[in-house]
């Protein structure tokens, strides 16, 4: 499970569009999304890094958080 912090969500659009992006990685993961703390955590078997890519390329701004 990897814990992400998205500075840069701040409502449910882009909740939604980070949700998107990373199903689009990971059709199977589990995702839950916190827009209050801007928290966005993934159970997947694919690396840290393709679903920190997804969040990019969605064009947010995601950093796993230790």
């Amino acid at each position: 499970m990897y814990n992400f912090t998205v500075s840069d969500m701040t409502c449910g659009h882009c909740a939604s569009t980070i949700e998107k992006a990373v199903k689009s990685t990971d059709p199977t993961c589990e995702i839950k999304i916190d827009v209050a703390t801007r928290k966005v955590q993934v159970e997947t078997a694919r690396p840290a890094q393709d679903i920190a890519d997804a969040i990019k390329l969605a064009g947010y701004s995601g950093t796993l958080a230790a």
